[in-house]
């Protein structure tokens, strides 16, 4: 990832949640050529997706805690301090659907939903020493 997706406002990730990976898996990567790799992320089968050697998504299973809701791609944006920024969001009439978590070796993210009820997720991502 640039430097540039990593500045606060940038767009910097994109993922899928779906409820059947190996199907998405097959249709993305024939339509796109992706490579795609599973890797384990805090317990969870997390699928990267590469475009050449840049790596450009990521594919999961739909969480436990947001079962029913129909697969979609979303978007994650560069925040300076995530809890901030959902405190901030809250204030503007924005909901918090996903509180601020870690996750590990990447960054502490939050799901919110704006006023007229389009999500996005809020990422900050942890320093690399």
């Amino acid at each position: 990832m640039s430097d540039a997706m990593k500045q606060h406002g940038a767009f910097s990730w994109n993922e899928l949640l779906t409820t059947d990976v190996a199907a998405a898996k097959v249709f993305y990567g024939g339509l796109l050529g992706w490579s795609l790799n599973e890797i384990d992320v805090d317990g969870l089968a997390y699928t990267m997706a590469k475009a050449n050697d840049t790596e450009v998504a990521g594919i999961m299973a739909i969480p436990e805690e947001a079962k029913g809701m129909p697969p979609t791609w979303g978007g994650y944006i560069t925040v300076d301090d995530v809890d901030a920024a959902v405190a901030r969001a809250e204030q503007l009439g924005g909901k918090v659907l996903c509180p601020p978590r870690d996750c590990s070796g990447v960054g502490r993210f939050s799901v919110i939903q704006d006023p007229q009820g389009a999500m996005v997720s809020l990422i900050t991502y942890f320093k690399k020493e």
